[in-house]
């Protein structure tokens, strides 16, 4: 069969001629038939669509039965590998993309192979004008993305560390004007002490005592929208049409959880044609991809092996894997998630009635092992506040969204359009919630939650804490290269949420060792402010600490509350003592901000059950 920009493009076969097929081939019997056939009627989808999707067949299967039904060749373009030269004039992203591989050329024409011919049909004005005149041919859809994922590894691996534009992106970073600007500031610091030692300890600690209220006004502000903001939304009604959804999982020695998590997401229940589930390897793990080997994977599971590059980050392996992705609907978890069987089916719903400039839909984060000890109850209980009552607080004052690492689910197009993740930003999800902001779109927090592992180890824990607020840090850097363009993108409302959220956050944990030295002023004991503060200053300073202590417990009760974790309540004052890690992880950030901006360090899981 011969195609040219003149001749009509192949079309989808008809139900029965599919049907009268897959019966006289032994593939399902005409029961199975039957009710594939009523599903898709149902769905209002033609039979073919539950035909590529159905458990009960392979990939060559579905390759043999769509190959004699367009009178075509079939094709492994494994064993038969394609002429790599057809891939300089469509990259292999956008054939991975189109869902087409330029084979070789033949007769004049170029064999261009798909697993679905109206794959083909829809690409064909775009075939024609790189090859000229081109003829299908059929390859299965694993055998397809398996040949270009061969012969384009290493381009694929490379696009994937480039994929963000570099004025958004933190891959340019160069750290030592860093090291410049503080050793500019420090010296700033020594000539203002020997100049005024007491204009330069005000202006310090007023900078210190700013930010602290700037981000207790912020969180003040999230627990009145949480009081007494809207109601929460009802569930939304299920679409007619379920769309394909894939959920990607970026695993890096994980060999001991591997097992445990391929459990957790086989208990989704959504339709298992409609689920595509990407477990990401990364190449030189050995021992994970060994565990997920000796797995029997399900149909709705499967290994995508990521190539090894400049950077091995989560965000690196997310762009790799979204090349191989079957869904319009983009989710991700991580390795130790157990979500809620019925997320997937809440996501779709809520995405089917929701704007269309609603991009993201970010679920809720608790622990499952809170109880485990005080580091993890204090943990859970920061958690709650943040996902209960800081979120959805920052939703509705109309913020952005700093998103979390996992339960996060995008609508593909709007991912592609943006280029995916940062692969050098170790706090990708922050970055990424921070240029869906500034492109337009919104992100909706949605009442589904899942489990996930507490770090309940302290040198763990900072050292997780340390990539998050390295990662803001760099996150703000970036966004800040040109203020007055990203206060036109998202207004001057968000921009100064912008500035406490990211900013205000790394200043308070950083300089908070010298804030709790002003504890030493209302019990009378010396500190270099004490002479400086007028008659009221000492009583302003306790009125102040006491009003942020009380909005920190505060914030943390209520969170505790509405997780249904009411018996946490009683450790909300331990956080007095929780947050001072986090001082250590500031400085430990840092300081890798300086030397090892891209460094991603590893958290680890698979300590507790579930």
């Amino acid at each position: 069969m011969h195609h040219n920009q003149e001749d009509s493009p192949p079309s989808a076969p008809a139900d029965a001629d599919l049907g009268q097929s897959l019966i006289a081939m032994g593939l399902l019997s005409e029961r199975e038939v039957g009710i594939a056939s009523k599903v898709c009627a149902d769905r209002g989808e033609p039979l073919i669509k539950a035909v590529r999707n159905n458990p009960r067949l392979t990939g060559q299967d579905i390759a043999t039965v769509e190959a004699r039904l367009m009178h075509s060749a079939r094709i492994d373009p494994v064993t038969q590998p394609p002429d790599i030269r057809l891939l300089d004039r469509i990259v292999p992203a956008e054939c991975l993309r189109m869902g087409v591989l330029p084979w070789r050329k033949m007769g004049g024409q170029t064999i261009v192979l798909a697993a679905a011919p109206p794959d083909f049909a829809h690409h064909l004005p775009t075939l024609t004008d790189a090859y000229g005149p081109v003829r299908l041919s059929i390859a299965s859809d694993d055998q397809l993305k398996e040949a270009l994922r061969r012969v384009s590894a290493h381009s694929l691996a490379q696009t994937a560390e480039r994929s963000v534009p570099l004025d958004q992106s933190c891959r340019s970073w160069q750290g030592g004007w860093l090291s410049a600007a503080t050793g500019a500031l420090c010296a700033l610091g020594m000539v203002g002490m020997s100049i005024s030692s007491n204009w330069t300890i005000t202006l310090t600690f007023c900078a210190i005592i700013f930010w602290t209220l700037a981000n207790s006004l912020l969180k003040l502000l999230a627990i009145l929208a949480h009081l007494f903001g809207p109601m929460a939304r009802l569930s939304d009604p299920a679409p007619a049409r379920l769309p394909v959804v894939t959920v990607m999982v970026p695993l890096f020695r994980e060999s001991e959880i591997a097992a445990r998590l391929i459990r957790r997401l086989t208990a989704l229940d959504y339709p298992a044609d409609l689920l595509d589930i990407c477990l990401l390897l990364e190449q030189d793990d050995v021992l994970t991809r060994t565990a997920v080997a000796r797995t029997n994977l399900p149909r709705t599971i499967r290994a995508i092996v990521v190539p090894t590059g400049l950077v091995r980050t989560k965000p690196r392996a997310l762009n790799y894997g979204l090349n191989f992705a079957r869904g319009t609907i983009i989710g991700v978890y991580d390795a130790e998630d157990a979500p809620d069987p019925q997320q997937i089916r809440k996501i779709v719903a809520r995405f089917a009635n929701a704007s269309p400039q609603v991009a993201c839909l970010q679920g809720v984060l608790d622990f499952y092992n809170a109880r485990r000890n005080w580091l993890s109850r204090c943990f859970a209980l920061e958690y709650a506040t943040w996902f209960r009552i800081v979120l959805p607080g920052l939703e509705r004052l109309g913020l952005i969204i700093p998103l979390g690492g996992t339960t996060l689910f995008f609508r593909r197009s709007v991912l592609e359009k943006l280029g995916g993740w940062d692969a050098h930003n170790v706090t990708e999800d922050a970055d990424l919630g921070v240029r869906l902001a500034r492109n337009g779109y919104r992100t909706e927090l949605i009442m589904t939650v899942t489990g996930e592992e507490a770090n309940c180890r302290a040198w763990p824990w900072v050292k997780q804490r340390s990539r998050w607020l390295k990662g803001y840090a760099i996150t703000y850097i970036v966004h800040m290269r040109q203020p007055m363009r990203l206060l036109r993108d998202i207004g001057p409302r968000r921009f100064i949420g912008f500035q406490v959220q990211f900013l205000g956050t790394l200043c308070q944990f950083a300089m908070a060792p010298l804030l709790w030295s002003l504890w030493a002023l209302p019990l009378g004991l010396p500190h270099p402010l004490a002479s400086l503060l007028p008659g009221w200053g000492i009583p302003a300073m306790t009125a102040l600490f006491i009003a942020t202590e009380a909005i920190t417990w505060t914030g943390a009760a209520l969170g505790a509350h509405a997780a249904g974790r009411s018996w946490l309540i009683p450790w909300v004052p331990t956080l007095n003592f929780y947050f001072p890690l986090a001082s250590l992880a500031a400085w430990k950030g840092l300081v890798e901000l300086v030397h090892r901006p891209f460094y991603w360090d590893k958290t680890s899981h698979g300590q507790e059950g579930h």
